[in-house]
C-alpha cells in the first residue's frame, strides 16, 4: 500500500542513527544457524543490515577470505579494485575488506582521491586493466595480472542497509557457480568464529593499498562511447541529481572536462539522506525509478532540456523531461534501443542482437523486430548479458529496473555492469542529435507499436511457497486462458539463453505475466503487461495470481 507520506521531504523521524549503525557492525555477532544472518548473494551481492545481524563485521571479513580463496583457485593473480558507494556501512565494510585483501598480500587498488567509487568505475577499471587478456567469458586461463573488482554497495536499498558485491575479471556481476562458492566459504569461516581469516590493522593495510584514478579514467573516456561533441554543440541543458550516491564528484567532472551545460542539482552527501523525498512505501530509498523517491527533481523538470538521477552506486538511471516528468525505465529502453540501433552506431555489428530480461516490456520486442533485430531474452540479472556486451555480440543490455549499458561507438566493450551514468548522459545525445526528448520519441513508438500499459505488484507468500514457485514446470500450470486470450507460452526458462527464470511467465497475443519470489521479503512479486490498456492489466494481474496460487497448490 502506498503511504501517504510518499514523495514528501524526510522528517528527522526517518532518519537512522548512523553512529548507532556502525557501532553495531562491529558489535553484533551473527548466529550461523540463522539462515536471515548468514551471508547469502542475491542478483547484485550480498545485502543486510548491521541493526539486523546480517551486515556485520564478521560476514564481510568472512566474505572478503572466501573471495581471496576464491580468486587464488581461478589463477587471478592481478590487482584487485575497491570501490565503495556514500551507505553508512559501506566504510567500515571497506576497511574490513582491504584489512583482509591485504593481509593475503593481495595488490588493492583504491580510489586516488579517497572518495566514492560508482559501480560502472569499476567495471570500466578491470576492464581496462584486462584489455588484451580477456575476449570472451568462455576464455578465462589463468593470466598473469588478470584483474577483478569488489564494490560495497547496497544499490538502491534504504540508509539502514549494507551490501558487498563481486565483480570478476570480465568487469560484470559474478555468476551463480562463482557467488555459491563464496557464500558457502563465508558461511563456513563465520560459523567457524573467522578461524581461517587473515587480517592485518586497517592502518598497514591502507598504506599498503595503491591509487587508482577511478574518476579520471572513467571521465576521460566517455567520449569512446558517448558523441558529447554534439552535446555541447546543441547546446543542451542538463541536471544531474546523484542522490547523494557514488556520482557527486563524477557529474562536476563531466560538465567541467567536456564543457557541457550540466548543473550538479544535489552535492551533499549524508548518510542519513535526510534531503530526500519518501519513497512510496514512505521509506528513504534512492530509487531513481520511483516518482515519490524523485520528487524533488521532478518538480524542477522545466529548468532543463533533461534531467536525470542516480541511485547511490550510479548503476541505474532516472530520466525527467519537461513534456513528461519521469520516464518509466521500460519506456526510455525502448527509445534507447531505437536510437542506437537505429542508425546513432554505424560501426555496432549489422548482426548485433537487442539484450532484455524477461519481465521488460514486449515493447522492446516490437522495436527490436521493427528494427530486424534479434531478441535475446534472459533471466532477472545483469551476469546474463556480459558475454554479448564483452564479445559485441549484444550491443545493449537493459533490465526494467532502470539498468543497462552498452558498446563503445567503435563496438568494443565499455562496461559489463549497469551504468547509470552512461544512460543518463545518453538522453543528451538524443536531444542533441535528434532534436526531440526521450519521452517525445517515445510517443512515436507507441504511435507506431500500440500503447502497454505496465505495473508490478506484490502477493504473500511464506518461504516453502517461495521456493515451490522457483522450482515451478509449464506443466504446473493448467490454465489455458489469460484475460480472454489463448496462453501462447508458459515459460519457466529463459528464450534467450536457456537459463532457469527462478519462477513463471505466461504469455498471450498482447499481454504477459512474469512471478517471481522476492529474495528478502515474504512475497513474490508479479510483472504484467497489456497493449489492450488498464483496464485488461489489471485483469491480467487478478488471474495471474489465480494462476500462481493454483500451481502453487494454494
Amino acid at each position: 500500500m502506498t503511504s501517504s507520506r510518499a514523495g514528501q521531504p524526510a522528517q528527522p523521524s526517518d532518519l537512522v542513527d548512523v553512529a548507532s549503525l556502525v557501532t553495531a557492525y562491529y558489535t553484533r555477532q551473527p548466529d550461523p544457524e540463522d539462515v536471515d544472518q548468514q551471508v547469502a548473494f542475491g542478483t547484485s551481492g550480498h545485502r543486510g543490515s548491521s541493526l539486523r545481524t546480517s551486515f556485520n563485521e564478521a560476514h564481510i571479513l568472512a566474505t572478503t577470505q572466501a573471495i581471496v580463496d576464491y580468486r587464488r583457485e581461478q589463477g587471478y593473480d592481478g590487482p584487485l579494485f575497491l570501490g565503495r558507494d556514500t551507505h553508512g556501512l559501506s566504510e567500515p565494510a571497506w576497511a574490513s575488506a582491504l584489512e583482509v585483501l591485504v593481509a593475503n598480500e593481495v595488490t588493492v587498488l583504491v580510489d586516488a582521491a579517497d572518495r566514492y567509487t560508482p559501480t560502472p568505475a569499476v567495471s570500466h577499471a578491470i576492464l581496462v586493466a584486462n584489455r588484451g587478456k580477456v575476449r570472451g567469458v568462455s576464455e578465462m586461463p589463468a593470466h598473469t595480472g588478470l584483474a577483478d573488482g569488489i564494490v560495497v554497495t547496497p544499490s538502491h536499498n534504504p540508509p539502514t542497509d549494507g551490501g558487498f558485491k563481486y565483480n570478476p575479471p570480465h568487469g560484470g556481476p559474478a555468476d551463480s557457480d562463482a557467488t555459491k562458492v563464496i557464500a558457502a566459504r563465508a558461511n563456513e569461516y563465520v560459523r567457524a568464529g573467522l578461524e581461517g581469516v587473515r587480517r592485518v590493522p586497517f592502518e598497514r593495510a591502507r598504506a599498503s593499498a595503491e591509487s587508482y584514478d577511478f574518476l579520471g579514467t572513467y571521465v576521460d573516456d566517455l567520449p569512446s562511447v558517448l558523441d558529447l561533441d554534439a552535446v555541447r554543440d546543441a547546446g543542451v541543458t542538463i541536471g544531474a541529481d546523484p542522490l547523494g550516491g557514488a556520482a557527486v564528484d563524477y557529474w562536476g567532472a563531466i560538465a567541467e572536462r567536456h564543457r557541457l551545460d550540466l548543473t550538479v542539482v544535489n552535492p551533499l552527501v549524508d548518510a542519513t539522506w535526510r534531503f530526500m523525498t519518501l519513497d512510496w512505501d514512505g521509506k528513504i530509498r534512492m530509487d531513481c525509478s520511483s516518482p515519490s523517491a524523485m520528487a524533488s527533481l521532478i518538480e524542477r523538470r522545466d529548468q532543463f532540456d533533461v534531467a536525470t538521477g542516480n541511485d547511490a552506486d550510479s548503476d541505474r538511471h532516472g530520466i525527467v523531461t519537461p513534456d513528461a516528468g519521469l520516464m518509466n525505465p521500460n519506456h526510455y529502453l525502448s527509445v534507447a534501443i531505437q536510437y542506437l540501433y537505429g542508425g546513432a552506431r554505424p560501426d555496432w555489428r549489422d548482426d548485433g542482437f537487442v539484450g532484455k530480461t524477461l519481465v521488460s516490456s514486449s515493447m522492446i520486442d516490437r522495436v527490436a523486430g521493427d528494427l530486424g533485430r534479434r531478441l535475446v531474452e534472459v533471466p532477472v540479472g545483469f551476469k546474463w548479458f556480459v558475454p554479448g556486451l564483452l564479445d559485441g555480440s549484444g550491443p545493449f543490455g537493459g533490465e526494467e529496473s532502470a539498468g543497462a549499458s552498452f558498446l563503445r561507438r567503435d563496438g568494443s566493450v565499455w562496461t559489463t555492469d549497469k551504468d547509470g551514468i552512461l544512460l543518463a548522459l545518453l538522453a543528451s545525445e538524443i536531444i542533441a542529435t535528434t532534436g526531440k526528448t526521450p519521452s517525445q520519441l517515445y510517443g512515436e513508438l507507441t504511435a507506431r507499436h500500440g500503447e502497454p500499459a505496465y505495473a508490478r505488484i506484490d502477493a504473500a507468500a511464506d518461504r516453502e511457497q517461495k521456493a515451490k514457485l522457483a522450482a515451478l514446470s509449464p506443466d504446473d500450470v493448467t490454465a489455458e486462458s489469460l484475460a480472454g486470450e489463448p496462453i501462447t507460452a508458459k515459460l519457466t526458462e529463459a528464450p534467450g539463453n536457456g537459463a532457469a527464470i527462478g519462477g513463471l511467465k505466461v504469455v498471450t497475443e498482447s499481454a504477459w505475466f512474469a512471478a517471481r519470489p522476492s529474495g528478502t521479503e515474504d512475497v513474490y512479486k508479479i510483472y504484467a503487461e497489456s497493449f489492450r490498456g488498464a483496464d485488461h492489466l489489471a485483469q491480467v494481474q487478478a488471474e495471474a495470481k489465480d494462476v500462481v496460487s493454483a500451481a502453487l497448490g494454494s
